[in-house]
């Protein structure tokens, strides 16, 4: 689950978003060392077999390749020392030496030396469709919070397939993609539907005239065969992970793969890993949670009404959100930030302590007659081609992982009556969200079926973090992980809802999440901790 920007959208679980020789290792492959639990019919158990037995072959290849590491292309973006290479996977496991894509990966080593080092910590930071080659940075740019894990670990990062410089897919023209201002999403009459629903059947066909080939490979199940392959190209006999979002369900399907492939995994602000909530159910669950952190920003921001002059009450912090949008919606400010521009920016504030004051600050300027600040904060950059590219991408890749993953309603009076309902009492983020999934419902390609996610054989204790009142994936979905992974426990960070818990400073939760990673010690029981420090106005 990513951070949309539907100002990027043509039309939001983010609340918005890639793709030797045989005898040498048939004797290596005739089984599969790890296999997915079926989930289905007889049919369905036979490819999976096929997917792993792939996946094994796939693996095996890449431990004997390894990686090419060189330094970063300059257009990367990456400083050096950190270094840059890729990983060949197939496109389809059930064919593994069909097709090939190659998957972009980076790495800085440790910074303890040889007798400190435990191996490689690879790391997605959700979407679907994020990008995690900026991981290593994290050790170059001198974060204090992953100091000591940095002492152990080789920081890898890479791009899923579909993503980057990973075999990236498509749906629409970038710059037609960031075009604004895009349609009001709170419908006014049933034309106003109409609308959107061709809209988002044209992004469904686009996707699929666009990158057919890939859209049928674009899934979580697929994405967690490549970090496999990935883990075995770095020689690791074991993955060290680290995901956030989006990336907790992809560490819940490799931890189901491939439970004996596990060392130590973390995982940090939880989706939800059953089959009743991947996708559709998932993305009306966060519609509420959002309207809940919606009102923890509007608290925050009426406690310190003397800076910021926006009411000194919810309600009248909301007054003044309904008048903007008001106005936005009857004149788009500046020509080309309406509601839909207004909802993608301040939907920043739920998702992120560390907006909460950067939003307010320019909400507080529109009000007192500053309303430059605000487009220029809200409106997209049609100069940036190459920020609007790893837009489109981005949302691309959410669309295609979550259309593909799952089945979605069809039938558009489910679309209508859950959001409708929904919007009554949680009007912030759903229609927006709505439309943002909504090529689900005519998606061009077979809808798969979730694995069922559950402790497997040699499984480790597996650590997850959550804060209580996270709006982008809800607190149920840690406790959801937490009960289907047997050993595993459970931090809490009490009265917080930043999304991604692990990168924030909290003691009670940095110092653990270390432990673990250094010496693979966890508490005897869950633990709550207090919130992290209230952002400064």
């Amino acid at each position: 689950m990513r951070k949309s920007s539907m100002r990027r959208r043509a039309t939001a679980i983010g609340s918005a978003g890639a793709l030797v020789t045989a005898t040498l290792i048939a004797g290596a492959v005739s089984a599969p060392a790890a296999s997915a639990t079926p989930a289905g019919g007889h049919g369905h158990a036979r490819g999976q077999d096929r997917e792993a037995r792939g996946a094994a072959i796939a693996a095996a290849l890449a431990a004997r390749a390894g990686i090419d590491w060189q330094d970063c292309a300059a257009d990367w973006n990456l400083p050096k020392p950190i270094q840059c290479g890729y990983v060949t996977v197939p496109l389809d496991y059930a064919k593994p030496f069909g097709k090939q894509i190659k998957i972009a990966v980076d790495r800085i080593g440790n910074t303890g030396g040889k007798s400190a080092r435990q191996g490689a910590l690879i790391y997605n930071p959700g979407g679907p469709g994020g990008s995690g080659l900026r991981f290593p940075a994290r050790v170059t740019g001198k974060n204090a919070v992953w100091a000591k894990t940095a002492e152990a670990y080789d920081f890898v990062g890479f791009d899923p397939r579909g993503v980057g410089h990973s075999a990236p897919i498509s749906c629409v023209d970038p710059q037609e993609f960031v075009k604004a201002p895009k349609a009001d999403p709170v419908p006014g009459s049933e034309a106003d539907k109409l609308a959107q629903r061709k809209l988002a059947r044209e992004y469904a066909e686009g996707c699929f005239e666009r990158s057919g080939e890939m859209l049928p490979h674009m899934t979580t199940p697929n994405t967690a065969r490549d970090l496999d392959v990935v883990r075995a190209a770095l020689g690791e006999k074991k993955l060290n992970y680290l995901g956030v979002s989006y990336g907790t369900y992809l560490g819940a399907v490799y931890g189901t793969l491939f439970p004996d492939h596990v060392r130590r995994m973390v995982v940090d602000s939880v989706v939800n890993p059953s089959r009743d909530k991947i996708w559709y159910q998932a993305n009306l669950d966060q519609d509420v949670a959002f309207e809940g952190r919606w009102k923890d920003w509007q608290d925050w921001v009426a406690a310190n009404d003397a800076t910021y002059h926006l009411g000194d009450t919810r309600a009248e912090v909301q007054d003044q959100w309904l008048k903007l949008r008001a106005a936005a919606a009857k004149e788009p400010l500046g020509g080309v930030v309406g509601p839909a521009e207004l909802i993608s920016f301040f939907q920043s504030a739920p998702y992120y302590d560390s907006a909460w004051a950067p939003t307010a600050e320019t909400f507080s300027k529109y009000v007192a007659g500053d309303t430059q600040a605000l487009v220029d904060a809200a409106a997209p950059d049609l100069s940036d081609t190459a920020g609007n590219a790893s837009a489109e991408n981005g949302n691309a890749v959410y669309t295609a992982v979550e259309c593909t993953d799952a089945k979605w309603p069809t039938d558009w009076r489910t679309w209508d009556r859950d959001n409708t309902r929904l919007h009554r009492d949680h009007p912030f983020m759903t229609w927006a969200n709505a439309w943002m999934n909504l090529p689900c419902a005519t998606w061009p390609v077979k809808q798969q079926t979730p694995p069922d996610v559950k402790t497997g054989k040699g499984l480790p204790p597996v650590l997850i973090v959550q804060s209580e009142r996270d709006a982008a994936t809800p607190y149920d979905g840690a406790v959801e992980l937490h009960q289907r992974f047997k050993g595993s426990r459970l931090i809490t960070e009490r009265d917080a809802g930043s999304h991604g818990v692990t990168g924030l400073v909290n003691p009670c939760v940095n110092d653990r999440v270390d432990t673990y990673l250094l010496t693979g010690k966890l508490d005897g029981r869950d633990v709550t901790c207090a919130p992290h420090a209230t952002p400064k106005p």
